[in-house]
């Protein structure tokens, strides 16, 4: 059995480089792994979803469906979505149990902001997106991540290993 990754936070938080940072250390470590990118599968997978309450838990449960999947066929999986309901993220929990670990990329919406890698924040705060998640939708953070980081006060380096870290203490390394 493998197990999911779930590394949830806001837009620009840096959920994508770490996937994409710890990827290749798992891989060297034995592991088969797949990342699970929001933004891919919106394109792929969840095109036509909106980004309403309900939309967003579609696109999470879909998420987790593909997950469970590559999961119980061995594959380390690391999801990077903004995930922003914590029922949905509950929900998700529930189905992958016991092999999920639920990581916080807790960067403040202003560093966000001024990371803003997409121009997201920008259009939202001038209007022109609805439905943006730390603007004009609310995110719910986790209240009992297995690994909470804030990645304005640390490397990319540093975050991965404390994600490593944790796989290894819960004897997934």
């Amino acid at each position: 059995m493998g197990m999911v990754l779930w590394l949830t936070g806001l837009s620009g938080a840096g959920k994508s480089t770490l996937a994409e940072r710890i990827a290749p250390r798992l891989k060297r470590a034995g592991h088969r792994v797949e990342i699970l990118d929001g933004d891919a599968v919106r394109e792929h997978l969840s095109r036509g979803l909106g980004f309403t309450r309900e939309d967003r838990r579609a696109n999470v449960l879909r998420i987790a469906f593909v997950a469970q999947l590559l999961a119980r066929n061995g594959v380390t999986v690391l999801v990077a979505a903004i995930s922003p309901f914590r029922d949905a993220r509950d929900e998700v929990r529930q189905m992958l149990m016991p092999h999920f670990v639920e990581i916080h990329v807790a960067t403040p919406l202003e560093e966000c902001i001024r990371r803003d890698p997409k121009g997201l924040y920008a259009r939202a705060i001038l209007g022109e997106l609805t439905d943006f998640t730390g603007v004009s939708q609310s995110y719910e953070p986790p209240i009992s991540p297995e690994v909470r980081l804030d990645t304005s006060l640390m490397s990319v380096d540093n975050g991965a290993s404390a994600i490593l870290s944790k796989m290894d203490e819960l004897g997934y390394l």
